[in-house]
């Protein structure tokens, strides 16, 4: 790419999902105005091909801007607001306006019907070139600086020449290494500390150890000392422990977790739906009419067998040992082991490329109106490289929707009639 004759009307940095809605919106809103996408790697939408394992979980089927804000960490107050301009309603609507159909499937999530990511990517593709945006792959930004008529010069690593724009869309994702943060500060933009969230817990325990792929279909999960448990499936892994239950937690809890280096215990409770006295009963009912099974080979739904036959066996409960055997002692610890297992982390690992980070550019720097800098007109921020993240479910990719929407028509109200 050479210099443009003349400048562009929007600089879009970053070809993800942020990035492509941004610049498909703008296109939209403002027909014949200069919008171009710049992305550092050689391919475009890479998080989106490998989100949902290889589905795209675009949105979630929750419709009111209040309970949907409640789903984010971080950003909920600022994402409420901006849910009344755009919420996944608007998003089922735009998708299904080019021939992408959303099915929502019993936890909310919603993916397209063909179950494939790549029927979210031909479309940004198709709409891409309908509107005429030259896409340009490998183009690391490495420098941005403000022109005295209040434009931006975009140095690109592999371009001799800064390219000109009158408004800049920084749309890359994560901020974590990225050359862009000390530019940014030097336009006054502060950057809140980023860590890691969305991720699985690594843990070495006899009790989980060969029964990965074990799933459970509701647990809770709390880090010691924290009262606030998450809900949901987990999963037993190789490494330890995924799945959405841990993977709220993850969210929630990501600034303390890496203020711990990821080494901390945490209790899971096997039965969140029975209370403790309900278990106990439970015991009793069972004792009562099934005194001579043995205690391994009952388990409580919906604890799996394996996993059960683990549980058993951690309280030292023998083999052979029936209902009707079973000591005060035992059975105690049977109950607290459903209740409140202990485990230790040591450590996390995150889904391959699919990671979300916590902090980026500070959220009060932003009018989330627009999305536009509060110390540089013309600068916008959209998706994951804000301080906003959500847990899994589909809810990172509504905020990059939303704040794109934001971004864009704010730009287009700008952008000169010529």
């Amino acid at each position: 790419m050479t210099a443009h004759s003349a400048p562009l009307d929007l600089a879009v940095i970053g070809g993800g999902a942020s990035g492509f809605f941004a610049a498909l919106q703008y296109a939209e809103m403002a027909p014949g105005k200069r919008v171009a996408i710049f992305e550092k790697s050689p391919h475009f939408l890479q998080k989106v091909r490998i989100s949902g394992g290889g589905r795209c979980n675009v949105t979630h089927a929750c419709f009111d801007p209040r309970e949907l804000a409640k789903n984010y960490p971080r950003g909920s107050r600022e994402l409420h607001a901006a849910f009344h301009h755009w919420q996944p309603s608007d998003t089922v609507d735009w998708f299904a306006r080019f021939g992408v159909t959303l099915k929502t499937e019993p936890d909310g999530r919603m993916f397209p019907d063909t179950d494939s990511s790549d029927t979210v990517i031909q479309c940004f593709l198709d709409r891409a070139r309908d509107c005429q945006i030259p896409l340009l792959p490998k183009h690391p930004l490495v420098g941005i600086n403000r022109l005295a008529n209040g434009h931006f010069a975009l140095q690109f690593e592999n371009l001799s020449t800064p390219v000109e724009a009158r408004a800049v869309c920084i749309a890359t994702g994560s901020l974590k290494g990225s050359p862009l943060l000390n530019h940014l500060k030097k336009l006054d933009q502060s950057i809140e500390p980023l860590v890691p969230s969305l991720f699985a817990f690594n843990v070495k325990d006899p009790r989980i150890s060969e029964l990965a792929g074990v799933s459970h279909p509701k647990v809770a999960v709390r880090r010691e000392g924290n009262s606030a448990a998450q809900q949901g499936p987990l999963l037993i892994t190789h490494r330890g422990f995924s799945g959405p239950a841990v993977l709220r937690l993850s969210a929630w809890e990501a600034r303390d977790l890496a203020a711990e280096n990821h080494h901390f215990p945490f209790l899971i409770d096997w039965l969140p739906e029975m209370s403790a006295e309900a278990v106990k009963t439970r015991f009793a009912e069972i004792r009562q009419t099934q005194g001579a099974k043995l205690v391994r080979n009952t388990p409580i739904a919906p604890i799996p067998r394996r996993l059960w036959e683990r549980l058993v066996a951690s309280c030292e409960i023998a083999d052979l040992a029936t209902w009707g055997q079973l000591s005060k002692t035992a059975t105690r610890a049977l109950a607290d082991a459903l209740k409140s297992s202990r485990f230790q982390a040591e450590g996390k690992t995150t889904n391959k490329d699919e990671f979300v980070t916590a902090g980026g550019i500070e959220r009060h720097t932003i009018d989330f109106r627009t999305m536009q800098s509060r110390s540089t007109p013309g600068l916008y921020f959209v998706g994951e490289c804000i301080d906003i993240d959500g847990i899994t479910g589909g809810f990172n990719f509504q905020a990059a929707w939303t704040t794109a929407h934001l971004a864009a028509t704010a730009i287009a109200k700008q952008s000169p009639i010529e």
